[in-house]
């Protein structure tokens, strides 16, 4: 297939994603984003996530199946599907792709080049594999979840960023592109097992680092980049905003105080007994103006200062805005896809695919008829995958 303008670098692959919900979907998204054809195999009942479909921009750029993998038909509709792709994607818990026929072994024997991309948070083995779990669990054993937040007050939820998204799927996408890449130049395929744990852990390498090398105190609020240093963090402001403040270097800690006029603090940038001090002063000032008001002060300044703005004020941003980092399609504002490319740009081509909506064009475009029978019959065979089999947050 041919690379068009607007389709992206990965025009040509195509990825079968088991549904789920969470990090798998956001993972396929990211490749349907890059210009891959993701075909998302929904169940008969749906995933269990509370939102409209219509809304889901996860599963934008994509199109949707039904094959209900319980019916007898079911995985030999899936097996049709791998045979023509380079891409499998699912967030079973171990061992239900394999007891639902469509586990890596089938998979390899119809397509020996396939990528078998798992999403999990436990990972394939260890104590923990076959139980439920969320982000939340997944990020709290890792040490990470008890990084952040204030030093006297419980840690604080980064929404489910830090594990299902930044530790998962994005650490499934890299491994599926190696593992594509490598498929490509030996022939052979193979399964990538992405773990939020995994992840979640290899993102806090500095921080491990610096924890060998004494510059990192094993507590929160205690350090240069978590809100222990007074010139890295958040102050309110007069109208209960908030300024987020990074002024590490130097050259930019003199001009930030230079601006917010407290240029008597110079020398307390590296004596930790003035942080206290240092800490009220600049919590003063920030509560003497409004957030727009000190916006305007440090505009255009590399102070390192920036207002803390709401999902909904983001897109409306100057910068944001003239970059085109929003964008909208279908009524919904929501991210425009990234990374950028000179040479192959993406783009939000279609909004979320609807369940089952798409299933003639792909039995066309990928030679697989079989995929529509069954589709007359009077309802679902059954209403899906069991909750304690569905995927690795155990839900239905």
């Amino acid at each position: 297939m041919a690379t068009m303008p607007g389709q992206g670098p990965l025009t040509g692959v195509r990825v079968v994603e088991l549904a789920g919900i969470g990090p798998g979907p956001f993972a396929a998204m990211l490749l349907a984003d890059l210009g891959a054809d993701v075909v998302r195999v929904d169940r008969p009942g749906g995933t269990g996530l509370a939102i409209n479909t219509r809304f889901d921009i996860t599963n934008r750029n994509k199109r949707s199946v039904i094959v209900d993998l319980k019916s007898p038909d079911g995985p030999a509709r899936v097996l049709d599907l791998t045979a023509r792709a380079d891409i499998l994607i699912e967030g079973y818990r171990p061992g239900v792709a394999e007891r639902l026929g469509v586990g890596p072994e089938a998979c390899h024997a119809r397509n020996p080049k396939l990528v078998y991309g798992r999403m999990t948070g436990w990972g394939q083995e260890g104590p923990l594999a076959h139980r439920a779990g969320h982000d939340i669990a997944y990020i709290a054993v890792t040490g990470t979840l008890g990084m952040i937040g204030g030093p006297d007050e419980p840690p604080a939820v980064p929404a489910n960023l830090v594990g299902d998204y930044a530790g998962g799927s994005l650490y499934l996408v890299v491994g599926i592109l190696a593992a594509l890449h490598h498929a490509r130049a030996t022939g052979t395929g193979q399964v990538v097992d992405a773990a939020i744990v995994d992840g979640t852990s290899h993102l806090s390498a500095m921080i491990h680092g610096m924890l060998a090398a004494g510059g990192w105190q094993d507590r929160r609020g205690a350090n240069l980049l978590d809100g222990g240093c007074p010139y890295y963090g958040t102050y309110e402001t007069a109208d209960g905003q908030y300024m987020a403040v990074g002024a590490l270097e130097p050259q930019f800690y003199d001009e930030f105080l230079q601006l917010l006029g407290i240029e008597d603090f110079a020398s307390a940038r590296k004596d930790i007994s003035r942080w206290g001090e240092l800490r009220e002063a600049v919590a003063a000032r920030f509560k003497s103006r409004t957030r727009d008001e000190w916006t305007a002060v440090f505009e255009g300044s590399d102070a390192c200062v920036a207002p803390v703005l709401s999902l909904r004020e983001a897109p409306q941003h100057p910068h944001l805005a003239a970059r085109g980092t929003f964008t909208d399609h279908g009524g919904i504002t929501q991210p425009a896809p990234a990374p950028r490319f000179s040479a192959t740009p993406t783009a939000v081509r279609t909004g979320p695919a609807q369940p089952g909506a798409d299933s003639a064009g792909v039995a066309r475009d990928w030679d697989v008829p079989d995929l529509l029978k069954g589709l007359d019959r009077d309802g679902p065979a059954t209403k899906g995958l069991d909750a304690k089999d569905a995927d690795m947050k155990g839900l239905a």
